[in-house]
């Protein structure tokens, strides 16, 4: 070994001797410690210092992703300091408050995993749960929760049973909301009360059983519980479903005979069976003898009686009761709103329904789309296109329209040849954050291709394919139309063939473009065989 490489070897700040390289490790080192404690983050800032079974749950409730609710939930049972003391770990307030976060949110196997892993000591929790079953759809989750009840220690009550009862009645599993009520004290040790008879009663009649719900009625006090207007109503509601306004109006006698007052909800029932009978005279009597008693329509009885007229045909009955209507100062949905507008139209009175619209709007209804979509739409089809972007601006109130609205007039500009027109709106559209879908390509390249212009109807399929939208089989039929008018337009011919290859139609869409092609151009088979050639080349 020369010198230089010798004392390169013992020199190298990075070569060192075994003995030398554990001396240094011993010395850089410090020597192991043991972990005493940790600190788990909480899931949300700032923490409360003091954690109360009301304050975790207002916690829980006022978060809106669910997850960071279970989150929070598990830290303060798990790591948030005296909480055993505080008893969260058994509160039923923080519990039914995760449960009512998690059902709303669908997260049932969550819900499963809480309940495997806590000691429930309180029923509300469960009745959140099987309430949250009910409106998701799933009935035999909710009596299987209402079963299990009693597993943790707990008597069901007659508020779980109603809840049964009443998810049953939601998911429209009314023979099994029978089976758990005729059944409810034998094998679940559960008296029934007024309200649980009412949800029987209601399940009887939505069954189409009413003579089963009659008799439920008349057995109701050998039970000892008295039938109230609730439980007549919903007989009487029974009646007026399956079109016998006899029947109902027996039921609604018997209501008077035993000294009750109707409530609202009763003259609404016994209106509505008449509306749907067509009886509208009788429906109107029943509401001026609701009146003659000192109780007013509410906006449920007008909305029942408009709705009627409007599928009627009768507008101007309708608008007469609106005018009632708003005048007892009741402001009627945006989906009534779009029904007498729509029903106007329909009619041929695309402006009364405009002055109507304005009218409603001053009493403080709520701008809705879809009303502003209804009046364009019918202002397009009378070729009235100016006024229906007038109708759009005025009614739009300063919100974005939707899609549909927005191709609605696009289409209405373009059949009217108002291309400068639509393109502004196109661009007023693109500006607010809507995407243009195919039906809104398909009305540009319609409008150019009618007026002659279909080399930018093809400058536009090209854009489309551009933005990433796919043309369908009416954007080809649109184009090879307009081709058809146009001789002499080879090489526009040879494009629209490559892009309809380049994007891979289907076997249906090809099979109509390529007739048509031959069809509409009278192209021999030489000549449509080069141009697929050269497509596909």
């Amino acid at each position: 070994m020369s010198r230089s490489t010798h004392i390169l070897h013992h020199s190298h700040p990075f070569f060192t001797s075994a003995a030398t390289s554990a001396a240094i490790t011993a010395a850089a080192s410090p020597a192991p410690t043991t972990l005493t404690s940790f600190t788990v983050t909480p899931p949300v800032h700032p923490w409360p210092r003091r954690l109360t079974p009301k304050t975790l749950a207002s916690l829980i409730s006022r978060q809106h992703d669910p997850n960071l609710s279970l989150q929070i939930f598990h830290y303060a049972l798990t790591h948030h300091p005296n909480s055993n003391n505080n008893h969260l770990a058994h509160h039923p307030i923080p519990f039914n408050a995760i449960i009512l976060k998690l059902s709303r949110a669908r997260h049932f196997p969550q819900i499963d995993a809480i309940l495997c892993d806590s000691h429930i000591t309180d029923e509300q929790p469960l009745i959140t749960l099987i309430r949250g079953y009910g409106l998701a759809g799933r009935p035999k989750l909710a009596l299987r929760t209402f079963t299990r009840i009693e597993s943790f220690g707990i008597q069901p009550s007659t508020k779980a049973l109603n809840a049964t009862l009443n998810a049953l009645v939601q998911c429209k599993r009314y023979d099994l909301a029978h089976f758990v009520f005729k059944n409810s004290m034998a094998k679940f040790r559960v008296v029934p009360n007024v309200v649980s008879c009412n949800i029987l009663l209601k399940a009887l009649c939505k069954g189409n059983n009413v003579d089963a719900a009659v008799r439920v009625l008349d057995e109701m006090p050998a039970i000892g519980v008295v039938p109230n207007v609730v439980s007549y109503t919903t007989v009487l509601g029974g009646y007026a479903l399956r079109g016998d306004m006899r029947g109902a109006k027996r039921v609604f006698m018997e209501i008077l005979g035993k000294g009750w007052i109707p409530d609202a909800t009763t003259y609404t029932v016994l209106v509505s069976g008449f509306c749907r009978q067509g009886m509208f005279v009788d429906a109107i009597k029943v509401m001026d003898e609701m009146e003659e008693n000192g109780l007013e329509p509410n906006e449920v009885t007008y909305s029942v009686m408009i709705e009627a007229y409007c599928k009627g045909k009768k507008s101007g009955e309708a608008l007469n009761v609106l005018d009632d209507m708003l005048g007892k100062n009741h402001v009627p949905s945006s989906a009534l709103c779009c029904r007498v507008v729509d029903m106007l139209c329909e009619e041929g009175n695309v402006e009364n329904a405009c002055e109507v619209w304005r009218k409603l709007l001053r009493m403080n209804c709520s701008r809705d789309d879809a009303v502003t979509g209804t009046l364009v739409h019918w202002l397009c089809k009378k070729g009235k296109v100016i006024e229906a972007r007038k109708a759009l601006d005025e009614f739009g109130g300063g919100a974005v329209p939707s899609l549909l609205t927005y191709n609605t007039l696009i289409a209405g500009m373009c059949e009217r040849g108002e291309l400068c027109e639509a393109a502004r709106l196109w661009d007023d559209m693109v500006e607010k954050g809507r995407v243009p879908n195919a039906f809104t390509y398909n009305m540009l390249i319609k409008g150019f291709c009618k007026v002659g212009n279909v080399k930018e109807g093809i400058r536009i399929l090209e854009e489309m394919f551009e933005s990433g939208c796919l043309p369908d089989k009416s954007t080809y039929t649109i184009l090879i139309d307009g081709l058809s008018c146009a001789r002499g337009m080879m090489e526009e011919i040879n494009k629209v063939v490559a892009l309809a290859v380049s994007a891979g139609a289907d076997d249906d869409m090809w099979d109509i473009f390529l007739k048509s092609v031959a069809n509409n151009l009278n192209l021999n088979a030489a000549e449509f065989d080069r141009i697929l050639l050269e497509s596909v080349s």
